[in-house]
């Protein structure tokens, strides 16, 4: 197997069901432009979808868990064990994002990459396992080719299913202990930014976690920087399992024309990554919120993303793209079933 198909072009977006969805839009009994963002969110869905009216029914959340390397260097204020204990929780019903799919009706799919703490198989549990963990990016590359090719493979895979399943809403979620540290670092790699811009609290840090967390990206962006010479290779050095399996299932989705709600900080990252792979992935991307996370607005303006909430979530888990999939849902039922002018005998604006 080869990364070649990275390189596959985007599902064309229909232009012709986006002009008619313009088009009912200023005939409905409202206003031009009154209910906002979501206009344009039906307009916006309807290219993605190649139909006039479209629907959020369908909702496949898939959540990527994987351990790094890089906790070795005290960045979380959680003990690693965390991650595997969280696969266990996912597959009990018990995390946010489990609560949330089924109040959604979504489907939830687990898929564990690879935990220091594995809990072993689990009932509902796609076991996808490359290794205990990514290496420790501060000393080498934090996954081997294969490693990063099997971690794209995977993210792939579950958009697969999704187009399989007659998906049209693809959410991918994450869980690692130590992965906003990790997504720091590839963010700072890929647009230059200080690592005392974007380190962020992550999971509870206090101010001087923060400042060590920082300190010790900066010393891994500065190792790797002559290296990381491509966005692959970026994602490859400083990335982990389950951001690059969130790159590769941003770009497989754009391929098979399935619009992708992207979450928060580790999220936008991995969108970002798939994004400089891939530019015209960019146009399959909704962006759910802005979270609490430190250096998720810089992130947001450099894919030039218009998040739908803010409410302050650092949560990830794709827990606050679930949370605005009713506004994306909203938004449909109001595009198709609110009346045009001639249909409720509403005199339209002179």
């Amino acid at each position: 197997m080869s990364l070649d198909w990275l390189h596959d072009p985007a599902h064309a977006i229909d232009e012709t069901a986006r002009a008619a969805a313009l088009v009912r839009q200023g005939r409905l009994t409202k206003p031009p432009g009154s209910l906002g963002e979501l206009e344009a969110l039906a307009v916006t869905l309807a290219g993605l979808q190649q139909r006039d009216c479209p629907r959020v029914d369908a909702v496949q959340i898939s959540i990527f868990a994987a351990d790094h390397g890089i906790a070795a260097e005290n960045v979380s204020a959680f003990p690693q064990a965390v991650t595997g204990e969280m696969v266990r929780n996912f597959a009990n019903g018990g995390a946010a994002i489990s609560v949330l799919a089924s109040e959604l009706g979504a489907t939830l799919e687990v898929v564990h990459l690879g935990t220091v703490n594995d809990p072993g198989p689990l009932p509902g549990v796609r076991r996808d396992w490359i290794a205990p963990q990514s290496h420790n990016f501060l000393h080498a590359p934090a996954m081997e080719p294969a490693q990063l090719q099997r971690a794209l493979d995977a993210g792939r895979s579950s958009v697969a299913a999704a187009a399989g399943a007659g998906v049209q809403l693809f959410i991918g979620g994450e869980m690692g202990i130590a992965n906003t540290t990790a997504a720091t670092a590839l963010a700072c790699c890929l647009i230059d930014a200080s690592p005392h811009a974007l380190a962020g609290a992550g999971t509870g840090l206090d101010a001087a976690g923060i400042r060590h967390k920082a300190d010790i990206v900066s010393q891994a962006v500065a190792f790797h920087r002559a290296f990381a010479i491509d966005p692959v290779e970026s994602l490859r050095r400083l990335g982990g399992f389950e951001i690059a399996a969130l790159a590769g299932a941003y770009i497989a989705a754009a391929q098979a024309g399935i619009t992708v709600l992207v979450d928060g900080f580790i999220s936008s990252v991995a969108a970002l990554s798939a994004v400089h792979i891939h530019p015209g992935c960019r146009d399959w991307l909704l962006f759910a919120h802005r979270s609490a996370e430190r250096g998720h607005a810089r992130v947001l303006d450099a894919l030039d993303a218009a998040p739908l909430l803010d409410l302050r979530l650092r949560l990830g888990e794709g827990s606050g793209a679930a949370v605005a999939v009713p506004l994306l849902r909203a938004a449909c039922a109001l595009h198709a079933g609110m009346a045009t002018f001639d249909e409720a005998g509403v005199s339209n604006r002179q």
